[in-house]
């Protein structure tokens, strides 16, 4: 291939990510603090689980149970991860309303919240992303690509392109959605993000099956699709209910 795919293959994963990052969270040098830090702490935590199971790699059996023990375990530490960075989180919130009454200012509105949720899940999008995808891109700049036996549809960097713009999409508004649940006691919430995360996770082990890519990126895209519609439906009825309520005051 040639440079030219080479930055496209990156801008599939992360573009989306990317134009996010202009439109919401660059004026607000707060949030790029939050997304970077975020981003720190999901990689650091990928390479703790990856020199973890280096030691047991490559497994010496063809079985999918391996690796499905492999994605539980990697989902149930980062999603203890994501409760650990939500009680920072309601720290850091103490401290900024803490600030805010001592200089007469507006506490953070559910607005900013979200805003602060979005950046942290993006962090773990863009972690997700360069770990598993960006990392691997530098042959495709060469003069050839590359193809494996169980998936010889499609080149395996546009493989892996895609599949990491479908997990930056889902651990993104994941973490709006797990962050809104802790703080409303919502069980419904605070369950979706892990649910949603090990069924991702699961869908990629039909890429070890052959030609399983063509059925399980699809199935991974629809619950890309599912994450941000309910994503949307959380937050537009969580504003509603703060605008009816304001309105009552009135």
């Amino acid at each position: 291939m040639t440079v030219a795919a080479g930055i496209g293959y990156a801008l599939l994963a992360v573009g989306p990510s990317l134009s996010l990052f202009t439109a919401v969270i660059s004026h607000k040098p707060f949030l790029i603090l939050t997304l970077l830090s975020s981003t720190l702490a999901w990689l650091m935590s990928l390479i703790a689980l990856s020199a973890v199971w280096r030691a047991f790699l490559p497994f010496k059996t063809v079985s999918f149970w391996p690796a499905a023990l492999l994605i539980l375990t990697s989902v149930a530490f980062q999603e203890l991860l994501r409760l650990f960075l939500w009680k920072l989180y309601m720290r850091m919130e103490e401290m900024l309303d803490a600030f805010a009454d001592r200089v007469s200012k507006p506490r953070l509105f559910i607005t900013d919240k979200m805003q602060i949720a979005l950046a942290g899940g993006m962090g773990h999008g863009v972690a997700h992303a360069v770990f598993f995808c960006i990392s691997l891109l530098t042959p495709a700049f060469g003069p050839a690509t590359y193809y494996v036996e169980k998936c010889s549809q499609m080149p395996f960097f546009l493989v892996s392109a895609i599949i990491a713009f479908a997990f930056v999409t889902i651990h993104t508004f994941c973490m709006v959605i797990a962050f809104n649940g802790y703080s409303e006691g919502s069980k419904m919430d605070q369950y979706f993000a892990p649910v949603v995360h090990v069924a991702a996770g699961m869908l990629t082990l039909m890429n070890l099956a052959s030609g399983g890519c063509m059925i399980g990126i699809p199935l991974l895209y629809c619950i890309a699709i599912l994450t941000l519609a309910y994503c949307g439906k959380m937050v537009w009825t969580r504003l509603t209910e703060i605008r009816s309520r304001q309105g009552d005051l009135y």
